[in-house]
């Protein structure tokens, strides 16, 4: 089994977490600085390599009611530049998926305060917090119940 990796998609930063290579749990790596939607997508390119993952998870961030947000948008059309990228790279192997990130920011925020963690750290960290969430989530969805 290949890892995953997992995108908290920002108009800042981009959280990055990857999975363990048993597909249990999550694990925050990066938080990528956005420079360009070209060059950021190059980057996350550069992390499926280095990581050999078979499936990016990007957080769709979704209003409670389920309708698109002024983010969702954004993250659509960054889906849609990491595809093309992919694409002419030879790297169309590697399969993109949603996964709906409604509070994942706010559960991400909570947990590093329980955690402790400051205020000027916790900025830090955040995005990539909230792909840690993203990813678990989705590692769990995928996980079969044991009989």
């Amino acid at each position: 089994m290949q890892k995953k990796i997992a995108l908290d998609v920002g108009d800042k930063t981009i959280g990055v977490a990857v999975s363990d290579p048993l597909l249990i749990t999550a694990q925050g790596v990066t938080t990528i600085e956005r420079i360009g939607i070209r060059k950021d997508a190059g980057k996350v390119m550069d992390l499926i390599k280095e990581y050999d993952c078979d499936t990016v998870v990007i957080g769709l961030p979704k209003k409670l009611d389920g309708t698109d947000s002024p983010q969702t948008e954004k993250v659509y059309t960054f889906k849609t530049m990491l595809e093309n990228k992919m694409r002419s790279s030879g790297m169309s192997h590697v399969k993109i998926v949603y996964q709906d990130e409604r509070l994942t920011t706010v559960m991400a925020e909570k947990v590093l305060i329980e955690g402790d963690v400051s205020r000027s750290k916790r900025k830090k960290v955040i995005d990539k917090q909230a792909a840690v969430l993203i990813l678990q989530s989705f590692l769990d969805s995928q996980q079969t119940p044991c009989l």
